[in-house]
């Protein structure tokens, strides 16, 4: 059971750890939010933790499936896999912490075009695990959206 349970533990655990730290680094950062002239269909800030741990789970669960299946795409699968959270945790610094909203956006594009590279790549390995990648680029996309009228918007 253990066995078949861990790669599940690590990658989702890995995920939740990056959407943590990056709550953790940027502290008051829906307070912030909250001051800022919101664009129209931004969500209320309590919404972004809700999503965000839902995102980081079924990243994770994707990227466990593809460490399980194995095979010749794996390692590029999971590379992208952390390379992504990486840039995912910066994305948070650069729009909270130092207030430097359209670079954030321009990190924002980056950070989308690993997410489909990585998908791809999860697809080759394992199907679900590229599915469940969908909700995250649909969220990236809107994100992006958010980004860039909240740079327009305040500056």
């Amino acid at each position: 059971m253990w066995q078949k349970l861990k790669p599940y533990i690590i990658f989702v655990g890995s995920a939740l750890a990056v959407g943590g730290l990056s709550a953790l680094v940027t502290g008051n950062s829906m307070d912030n939010y909250a001051r800022l002239v919101q664009p129209p269909f931004a969500p209320p800030g309590w919404m972004f933790p809700v999503v965000w741990t839902a995102l980081f789970i079924l990243m994770g669960i994707g990227a466990a499936r593809v460490y399980i299946a194995g095979g010749p795409y794996r390692s590029v699968s999971l590379a992208l896999f952390f390379t992504q959270l990486a840039v995912n945790f910066c994305w948070s610094i650069f729009f909270f912490r130092l207030e430097a909203r359209l670079f954030a956006f321009v990190w924002l594009l980056l950070l989308l075009t690993l997410v489909l590279f990585m998908t791809a790549e999860f697809k080759k390995s394992d199907k679900t695990a590229a599915l469940l990648q969908i909700p995250y680029i649909l969220w990236l996309c809107f994100a992006g959206y958010l980004n860039l009228v909240i740079y327009l918007l305040n500056g």
